[in-house]
């Protein structure tokens, strides 16, 4: 298939395939004529790169997981150095989700000690009034 037929498939575009093949990501082959053809594989290729990209990897991150399809597999995911960049990948969550757990904690505390003295406030300027 051609690269517009691929870009279509993959949802993608054009611009795209280009990119990943500057990475050395897809493998076209070359027609007589020179036009970047692509075969079913380069398809699933587009699609895993796109899906990691979608939930965060980079594009080094990804270079494991398109080795692991070219090497016969049905996913990306099943090779020892696609499970160890997934467990990276994982750790990197955490702490960002443990650091996030941090902040909404002290924003907790600085909205309760807000709303403490607002209250405060409140019923020194109500007691001044009467």
């Amino acid at each position: 298939m051609l690269i517009g037929e691929l870009a279509e498939r993959a949802g993608t575009s054009t611009r795209a395939l280009r990119y990943y093949e500057t990475h050395g990501l897809v493998r076209p082959g070359r027609s007589a004529n020179g036009y970047r053809v692509y075969d079913e594989a380069e398809l699933a290729v587009v699609r895993e790169i796109r899906s990691l990209l979608a939930v965060g990897f980079g594009l080094d991150d990804i270079r494991p997981f398109v080795a692991c399809l070219r090497a016969g597999n049905s996913s990306g995911h099943v090779c020892p150095d696609s499970v160890a960049v997934l467990r990276r990948k994982l750790a990197e969550v955490d702490a960002g989700i443990d650091r996030l757990r941090t902040v909404r904690q002290g924003l907790r505390e600085q909205l309760a000690h807000a709303i403490a003295q607002r209250e405060e406030t409140c019923l020194r300027l109500r007691r001044a009034a009467r």
